[in-house]
């Protein structure tokens, strides 16, 4: 305790001593102030200050600044009430608030992810490099985006290149054995540009203790390519082209390796209809595969497959205000989106299944006086194999004072049933069969929230209350008529808390950010208390960055602390008639980074993680899986600096 003690104070000294001398830096000013623009609340652009939806914004310098090279890392360090734990078989498994991974919704530019595995997509898809910025909305958002926006939604923007060219090239690699490769290349011509990724990761097998129920992380590789080519037509016409691939092999046993591959790709077009009207079409494919190679055999068999096709389209009209022709009163949006799913899954026993999902929505943006803001809007879902349509209102509320802005609103939110839920007869090892249920409810949510947020100068404080009622929560529950596992809904599920964030930044690069999230989740399965959210949880980061003459360096310390909690769980999985009490211990860790970028295009970063070297008595699934400090360095290159300088 004294030694961890001692490294923090060191740590802060460090801050103190080179903030001493201001340097006006105000490229390093909040995001926040500098009015950022962001789509996902609203999905039309929106300065977020002007968004009656509270939306955090990471941006591409905190993704920097935080040295990570996962999204699961990324989110956790920048934000509370996110956790990320194994589930059964080492997948991995979200709980956001309360909400697990098929009720917070992804996106990348606002396309959703095929493929699942234990209610989760697989997150390594998500490549951070030649990230602009990642918005995330908490709370129900269905009736802009449908089933699986019930949490919230995460949406990750690419970066659009603005250089006439740019090639970054990097490496990580850390004291763990993680070796992390990417480049990127970008081009961009009068009436087009290109934007080309490429990355590589690569990580050891690590051995956590010979007790607990989480003994040893699998190796695993992953190799991740991604174009986007976008091709101005005209001055009112833009094409947008998109293609990936992805493939990743998990090495769970010496002779068996799980592979993961996914293709996707998408055409979207902007039309500019004049007198503030626009429209956009697109389609997307995106398909994610599973299988089972054998080292002896050199046999991949494909056992699972699940294909996606979506066309989708999207109106905006702004009118104008009759007493003042250079203001809008308000905006009106509308749209629709249809889907094909089919999924192939050895989960079946009928081989696959086919889904179609049609919608449409209507948003209203007003704004009535200068103060004030609503935005309602309304979404309707209809999914063919269920049978199943609903109804996804809100409203949204904001009035703006000089320097306060007071939000309020209400959601519905609604979950469909998948197709695995309702059609899934799995054999789990000869223990028990799990099985779907075909006449399955929607899950629906009621999200009210309410908060303050305050800025000035260089400070900025939001508090948020929100409560969450959810309605037919679909789980598995044990069933003695079948001697096994069955899909079913639950009896309702309340989710409330308070969400506070306060954070400042000079101009002289010195910066402070604290979060902090209290959650109350009401979560009993057959009186089980199956809640496994943390009611505590918050983050902090202080960083300095200060300008040289050979460049500029960055200092950055981050925390993450986490309480207890208590819930039932299944004592065996041989025997699901008992139950037993397990307490999961509180955690805290801390990460520090120093970098440098030197006015030559060269960055070296060198991070210490788990600074004060926090190991877990027990490895649950769910504590964090590190065997104690680790070190890593990381190296990146922008050649077209290198060519200027």
């Amino acid at each position: 305790m004294k030694r961890s003690l001692l490294v923090l104070l060191t740590i802060l000294s460090a801050f103190t001593i080179l903030a001493q001398k201001p340097t006006v830096d105000s490229t390093q000013v909040d995001s926040r102030l500098l009015n950022t623009v962001v789509i996902t609340a609203t999905r039309t652009p929106k300065l977020i200050m002007e968004v009656p939806v509270v939306t955090r914004v990471i941006t591409e310098q905190d993704i920097k600044i935080a040295d990570v090279s996962s999204i699961q890392e990324l989110l956790q360090t920048e934000l509370p009430g996110i956790e990320f734990s194994f589930s059964m078989n080492q997948q991995v498994s979200l709980n956001m608030q309360g909400f697990g991974g098929n009720s917070v919704l992804f996106l990348v530019d606002g396309e959703r992810l095929a493929g699942e595995t234990l209610d989760n997509i697989d997150y390594s898809r998500l490549n951070l490099d030649a990230v602009q910025r990642i918005e995330i909305i908490k709370g129900a958002a269905s009736s802009l985006y449908g089933s699986n926006a019930v949490g919230g939604v995460v949406n990750i923007i690419t970066h659009t290149p603005d250089k006439p060219w740019s090639l970054n090239l990097g490496a990580h690699a850390s004291s763990l054995g993680e070796k992390h490769y990417n480049g990127t290349f970008g081009i961009v011509r009068r009436r087009w540009n290109s934007l080309t990724n490429l990355q590589y990761n690569h990580a050891n097998a690590v051995h956590l203790a010979d007790t607990g129920d989480l003994r040893t992380i699998f190796a695993n590789h992953s190799f991740n390519a991604k174009e986007r080519l976008l091709f101005k037509a005209s001055d009112r016409l833009a094409f947008t082209g998109r293609a990936g691939y992805f493939f990743r092999q998990r090495e769970r046993d010496p002779n068996v390796n799980d592979r993961y591959r996914d293709f996707s790709a998408g055409i979207k077009g902007d039309l500019d209809l004049g007198n503030k009207t626009d429209m956009m079409i697109s389609y997307a494919f995106d398909q994610y595969d599973k299988s089972n190679y054998t080292a002896s055999s050199h046999l991949d068999v494909r056992n699972y497959s699940n294909v996606q096709h979506t066309l989708r389209t999207l109106f905006n009209h702004a009118f104008w205000s009759s007493s003042d022709s250079s203001s809008i009163l308000g905006t009106l949006a509308f749209g629709g989106d249809f889907l094909r799913d089919h999924l192939m899954s050895y989960q079946f026993s009928d081989g696959s299944h086919t889904q179609y999902t049609t919608n449409a929505f209507a948003q209203w943006d007003w704004q009535p006086t200068a103060r004030l803001n609503i935005v309602a809007a309304m979404r309707y879902d209809y999914y063919s194999e269920a049978s199943i349509s609903h109804l996804s209102p809100k409203i949204n509320l904001m009035y703006k004072f000089s320097k306060m802005n007071l939000r309020a609103s209400y959601a519905n939110g609604f979950r469909a049933p998948t197709l695995k839920e309702m059609y899934m007869n799995f054999d789990m090892a000869n223990i028990f069969i799990i099985y779907g249920t075909p006449d399955l409810h929607s899950e629906v949510s009621d999200n009210l929230n309410a908060s303050v947020e305050w800025s000035h100068s260089h400070y900025n404080f939001t508090l948020m209350a929100f409560h969450n009622h959810v309605k037919n929560r679909i789980t598995t529950f044990w069933s003695q008529e079948k001697n096994g596992m069955i899909y079913s809904n639950m009896s309702p599920v309340r989710i409330t808390g308070l969400d506070l964030s306060a954070s400042a930044r000079w101009d002289y690069g010195l910066g402070i950010r604290v979060s902090y999230i209290f959650t109350h989740e009401s979560l009993y399965e057959g009186g089980m208390r199956a809640s496994s959210t943390r009611p505590h949880s918050a983050t902090l980061r202080i960083d300095y960055s200060r300008h040289w003459r050979w460049g500029r360096s960055t200092l950055a310390l981050n925390g993450r602390i986490l309480s207890t909690v208590t819930c039932d769980e299944y004592a065996t999985y041989s025997d699901l008639t008992q139950t037993e009490e397990i307490t999961y211990p509180g955690y805290t860790l801390w990460r520090f980074t120093l970098g440098h970028h030197f006015d030559c295009g060269l960055s070296l970063t060198a991070t210490v993680d788990n600074l004060f070297d926090y190991r877990p008595d027990y490895y649950y699934n769910n504590s964090p899986a590190t065997i104690g400090r680790t070190l890593s360095m990381g190296l990146s290159l922008d050649v077209e600096q290198c060519f200027k300088h």
